[in-house]
């Protein structure tokens, strides 16, 4: 899920042209999560082989990482790793929230209310080591290259944007400018239109580019205040206050400084205040590796067949064809400097 920071952060709307040449630190699994979301039936069914494996986020992955690179857009796809022990009660909550949606997904295809039923299935949807493990092997037999975090995906790809490996982090979410990207970019696999739940309307999505610096200039706060905004709002790590959203928890920290002087001034209950200082670590020291390695290969073309057509069923005249297009590109070599992009 993320912090909730969109109404408080300015961003500018970008095309993909703009993009041309960039390399992008994506964050798999929220990347992932949007295949198995968007990738469905009218009725929420996702996409399966004949056993019933999931294969939604294999489709995605697959044509949408060609489509970026036919676009000359090069990801870089960041996996998650340990999460920190305050993440434990959010994966819980988020389990509960899962297993509530599927039963409701459920009752709603027996009814027959299919918009109700799309609706409860992407809230149900679950990503597992099988899920993670067969995106990886696809992306090796692709030839595109995937970083393992050892704790949070967005921090490694912050990281990596830092040193100068990638221009920009792509994520629904905005803690990778908590962990201190110089860039986020959203709706990087939301392209065109998206039907808005329940009816039979649509909404313009485009791509938004946020620019940490700039956002910090504009709201003349530091990035250590940023984060004190967050805990206010609630982040993965700890429950928001009551009643404070991006705008106030921006006012209260513009008023006194620190997450520490706000709870003391609301007369915050002491059992309810969380481990603040812990939290500031997390995004201010995050648990990151430095010795990974950005090259794009030839893809082997019989190991993705393998994978797609013989394991689950995909056409294989239509990933000959993918295939194809993918052998087309050059983007073979590693990357050696992205200093005119800034």
């Amino acid at each position: 899920m993320g912090v909730k920071l969109k109404d408080l952060l300015p961003y500018k709307t970008v095309n993909f042209e703009e993009l041309k040449g960039k390399y992008l630190a994506i964050d798999a699994l929220n990347a992932i999560y949007q295949f198995l979301a968007i990738i469905r039936q009218p009725d929420g069914t996702p996409l399966m082989d004949h056993t019933g494996y999931v294969t939604s986020h294999l489709s995605g992955l697959f044509y949408r990482t060609i489509n970026l690179l036919e676009s000359e857009v090069y990801p870089i796809y960041v996996f998650d790793g340990e999460p920190p022990l305050l993440k434990k009660e959010t994966i819980e909550e988020r389990r509960e929230i899962r297993e509530q949606a599927r039963e409701k997904w459920l009752h709603a295809l027996q009814i027959g209310a299919i918009e109700e039923a799309r609706k409860y299935a992407q809230a149900s949807m679950e990503v597992n080591e099988a899920i993670i493990k067969e995106a990886k092997a696809l992306l090796e037999a692709m030839g595109v290259p995937y970083i393992q975090a050892p704790s949070e995906g967005e921090a490694q790809a912050a990281f990596i944007v830092q040193r100068g490996d990638a221009w920009s982090t792509a994520s629904q979410d905005f803690d990778s400018l908590l962990f201190g990207s110089p860039r986020l970019l959203r709706n990087l696999t939301l392209r065109g239109k998206r039907k808005l739940p329940g009816r039979q309307e649509y909404k313009e999505i485009n791509l938004e580019l946020f620019n940490l610096d700039e956002a910090l200039k504009s709201l003349d706060i530091t990035r250590e205040q940023l984060v004190d905004i967050a805990i206010l709002v609630g982040t993965d790590f700890n429950k928001g206050i009551k009643g404070v959203g991006p705008k106030k928890g921006y006012q209260l920290i513009k008023k006194y400084k620190t997450v520490d002087k706000v709870f003391k001034a609301l007369n915050i209950p002491k059992e309810e205040i969380p481990p603040y200082e812990e939290i500031r670590k997390i995004f201010l020291e995050p648990n990151v590796i430095s010795d990974y390695t950005i090259r794009f290969l030839d893809p082997n073309p019989q190991k993705i067949k393998e994978i797609l057509c013989e394991m689950h069923d995909f056409s294989v005249e239509r990933v000959e064809k993918a295939i194809n297009r993918l052998s087309s590109l050059k983007t073979k070599g590693q990357q050696t400097s992205l200093e005119g992009w800034f």
